[in-house]
This record gives C-alpha cells, structure tokens and sequence, in this order.
C-alpha cells in the first residue's frame, strides 16, 4: 500500500513528466478491469496530453488479466477490481508491492431496462423473482470475477440467491453482463453503480447494503516485470490525482487523498 509521503513522490514524477523532453515520450501497458473503461479512457486521454506517454489499454475480467501476468504477459500496469487477485499477485512477487494503493471503492446495484420504474429498497423481503417476470438475472462470472463475486455474496446474505438461481446468466466480466440488460436480453442486472451511470440505457432500481457483501476495492500496482516502470508509476500517480474527478463522475469512489 503507497504511504502519502511514497504517493507525494509519484505525484511530482509526475508533475515532471508533463513537461516531456521532445522524443522521450514513452508507452505503457496497463491491464484494467473492465468496470473501469469509460473514466480510465477519460484519465487516459489527460494523462497523454500532459505528458506526451501512450497508453495503450487492455480491458476484461480481473480473473483473465491476472492470470495473463501469470503468464508473464508484458503488462507494466494493473488496475485490479479486485484485493484478492492483486494479493494472489503480489504473493507471487508479480508486481511491485511498494507501488500497491487502493485507488476507488464502488456499490453494488440492481439494474433495469425500464425507465421510469419505482426504485425500491433491497433487503431480505425484496421479491427479486417476481421482479424478474420469468425474465433472467445477469450477473458477472460468479466464481471468479469480483462483480459476480459480490453479487452472489449480496443474494447469498440477503436469503435471495435460492429463489432467482434458475435464472442467473454469467458473463465473462461485468461490462457483458451490463449489455445483456441494456439491450434487452437480460430482464435486470447486478452491476457496479458506474457501470450504470456508464450505460443510458439502464436504470437503477436499488443498492445492496454494504454489508450485505464485502468492500469493494479497486486496487493498482506497477507490475513486477514492467518494460516501462516510470511511466507506469507516473500514469498510477496520475489516476491517485489529476484523474480523480473522471472517476468520481462516474460514480466511483475515490480513495486516495
């Protein structure tokens, strides 16, 4: 986890790198959840006209990109939706620990395609099934992926799971699961409140109670075998600060001070 005194330091690499010397402009890998891309693509674009650095992103599931460094693909940053996969990392000496901070925090909620539907308190007498209409239940990889993950730990601990199981249908990250909904193809969803504000076509009916899952923790680290690790901390200290309003915007919550 950065100190702030260790993220200060980042910062004013940073701060140095928006002023480039003409040809020493960089590129960097980063390996992001894909919950992230609408703000990341925004912090991005900012990162790459103060600083002259190119980044190229490459987005799916948090289990996938894991297992992708794993296998020593050349990632110089990962932006984690998850603590336990970036702590499976970490175990493995896969990235930097010194750089290791928990960047944003999200909710978890309840989606539909129908506008203008009554939003509701998700609780222990909430009838997702009758909700449902005979319709499915989209949700993110249940065993792996972390929206999936919490969403089966909110159903699970809210007495639900059992009544809408037969209904469930699994994508490959959240992002998937989200379009399944938007397009009509899912009767409600369980994503992370960006995600809706992401994608106008849906609407949010409810949050599961923080309590009902465990905190959700996006966390970043430069990776271990970085071709690039500057940039990669520079472009990591610039999402801990110039770019936190991108995340905020989307409904993220920023952790870093």
């Amino acid at each position: 986890m950065i100190r702030l005194s260790r993220l200060t330091r980042w910062l004013l690499l940073a701060a140095c790198l928006a002023f480039p010397v003409a040809g020493r402009a960089g590129e960097i890998t980063v390996f992001a959840a894909a919950s992230l891309k609408t703000a990341l693509d925004q912090a991005v674009a900012g990162f790459r006209a103060a600083t002259g650095t190119s980044v190229v992103l490459s987005y799916g599931g948090t289990p996938q990109l894991a297992l992708q460094i794993q296998q020593g693909a050349p990632a110089d940053l990962f932006l984690s939706a998850s603590a336990s996969w970036m702590d499976r990392l970490q175990a493995e000496q896969l990235i930097d620990a010194s750089t290791r901070t928990d960047l944003w925090g999200n909710t978890l909620v309840l989606v539909s395609r129908a506008a203008g539907a009554a939003p509701l308190t998700i609780d222990r007498t909430t009838d997702l099934a009758g909700l449902l209409e005979g319709g499915k239940l989209s949700l993110a990889l249940i065993d792996s992926v972390p929206a999936g993950q919490y969403a089966r730990q909110a159903l699970d601990n809210l007495g639900l799971w059992a009544a809408v199981e037969s209904q469930v249908v699994q994508s490959e990250n959240v992002r998937v699961a989200l379009e399944l909904v938007a397009s009509g193809e899912a009767a409600l969803g369980i994503v992370y409140g960006s995600d809706a504000v992401a994608e106008p076509r849906v609407h949010v009916l409810g949050t599961f109670p923080p309590d009902s899952h465990e905190p959700i923790v996006f966390p970043g680290a430069v990776t271990a075998n970085a071709g690039n690790p500057a940039d990669a901390a520079a472009f990591l200290a610039w999402l801990a600060g110039p770019a936190r309003a991108d995340f905020a915007a989307q409904g993220f919550t920023v952790l870093t001070r």
